[in-house]
């Protein structure tokens, strides 16, 4: 049984323990609603790209004068993986979830004799896949400096990933981040992005262009590409925020319930006490 001093340390302890996490899933709560604003209004501009994608690349399919970003080198031997996670952690299973995908894809690709490569952004996921995979790096991009989001980050990873293929380091590129769909749920999504797929259906408008759809498609690929990323990179951010709030709620929970306990325990070891020196007191009067 520890003793009254150690029980009130330890509830000292957690007290302060409860008010860190209080403010973390408090600052969380700020940013989760500046993130997923952009989350969400990254959407619309990234569906509309898609669709315009499509149209064109319906039009010029995947023959001899089709962009090779579109195309692919006809080849897809060696895959490289671009893992994006967070910088930092505490934010519950929202790394591991992301890393966890990237595996299973690795090893089914392993297992049918191709060769992996890894391209990751933000050292959570970097520190998960260094035991197993760190031979297969090919780099990293540090986003721990960056306070903001914006477009020129994901032109950054955007540009190692093309190059890789242009230089014949990687016949396929596919990303792996988590979709944001509410404070408790984030889908761990993998996506391809080179060689570039967009399904067309139905309702897939068909237009004449000028230029030619292979010069559209020459200047626009490479920015639809980075428009993925960017898409990814700001639904990760929204994701890693939800996924932070909702774990700090939840450390802050236990941390109430642990002070409770040992509350509970210390409130009845020091009755004991009292009751063992009234107990001693009035045995010795009753001696004298």
């Amino acid at each position: 049984m520890p003793s009254l001093k150690d029980l009130k340390n330890k509830i000292a302890s957690v007290k302060n323990t409860r008010k860190i996490t209080k403010a973390m899933q408090m600052v969380s709560a700020a940013k989760l609603r500046r993130a997923q604003d952009a989350a969400v209004a990254a959407r619309p501009f990234a569906e509309r790209m898609t669709a315009v994608m499509t149209a064109l690349a319906a039009g010029v399919g995947t023959g001899e004068g089709a962009p090779k970003l579109l195309a692919g080198n006809g080849k897809d031997q060696v895959h490289l993986l671009v893992v994006m996670t967070s910088e930092r952690g505490l934010c519950g299973g929202f790394n591991s979830s992301i890393v966890k995908l990237a595996r299973v894809r690795a090893n089914e690709l392993v297992a049918q004799g191709k060769t992996v490569k890894f391209l990751t952004v933000g050292k959570k996921g970097r520190e998960q896949l260094r035991r197993d995979w760190g031979q297969a790096f090919i780099g990293h991009v540090d986003m721990s400096e960056v306070k903001r989001l914006g477009y020129a980050n994901a032109q950054g990873v955007a540009r190692e990933a093309m190059a890789a293929f242009e230089h014949g380091e990687a016949d396929v590129v596919t990303i792996f981040y988590n979709r944001f769909q509410s404070v408790i749920a984030q889908i761990p999504t993998m996506k391809q992005v080179i060689p570039a797929k967009f399904e067309a259906d139905a309702t897939t408008a068909l237009y004449d262009y000028e230029p030619s759809e292979e010069a559209i498609l020459a200047d626009l690929l490479p920015r639809s590409i980075a428009t993925q990323i960017f898409t990814a990179l700001l639904e990760n951010g929204a994701s890693e925020q939800g996924a932070r709030m909702s774990a700090m709620d939840n450390a802050t929970r236990n941390a109430g319930d642990m002070i409770t306990k040992y509350t509970t325990i210390y409130n009845r070891s020091r009755q004991a006490a009292i009751t063992k020196e009234l107990i001693e007191i009035i045995s010795g009067a009753e001696a004298l």
